[in-house]
């Protein structure tokens, strides 16, 4: 999409947010545009030539919607992966409070480094080692590097969530 179709989106957003109709960006409406851009393309060729705001309205009113539906759905997987990530981590007995940790910092930031999950956890390197073989035991994490040093390890589950 050409700059402008972008700088238009975002700043119709950014309007819904001033006016206190959604408190952060939390729609994206990039994906629909792009999904359908013969459409969008041709919506603002008829707001151009025959001033046709009423459809432009109605088309992006169908993006709204198209797209909130797909956040229910992507929010309702964060919540059923949550509790069976909770149920999993509960297996881990007396490491389930560190480990509790990292998860909570992946939901931030899918992707991390075992100094982060030391960092997370409050732990040392050695147990953050074990912490996060614990986790990729668990089926939580997986190391995507496939390096010796500086690896990093992600969520794989909750990114497959937004790749829908």
């Amino acid at each position: 999409m050409d700059g402008n179709g972008r700088v238009g989106r975002l700043m119709i957003t950014l309007y819904l947010v001033s006016c206190g109709i959604i408190k952060q960006p939390i729609l994206y409406l990039s994906d629909f545009f792009e999904k359908n851009r013969g459409a969008y393309y041709e919506n603002l060729q008829r707001i151009r030539e025959k001033n046709d705001l009423p459809r432009w309205i109605k088309f992006f009113l169908q993006g709204v919607i198209e797209t909130a539906k797909n956040s229910i759905q992507t929010f309702d997987g964060i919540l059923q992966l949550q509790r069976q990530v909770d149920a999993k981590i509960q297996t881990l007995g007396s490491r389930s409070v560190r480990a509790q940790k990292v998860i909570y910092q992946l939901y931030k930031r899918p992707i991390i480094s075992a100094e982060k999950v030391a960092e997370a956890a409050e732990v040392s390197m050695p147990t953050a080692y074990k912490l996060i073989k614990a986790l990729e035991d668990l089926k939580i994490l997986y190391e995507v590097t496939g390096a010796e040093r500086n690896r990093l390890y992600v969520y794989r589950e909750y990114l497959d969530l937004f790749t829908k």
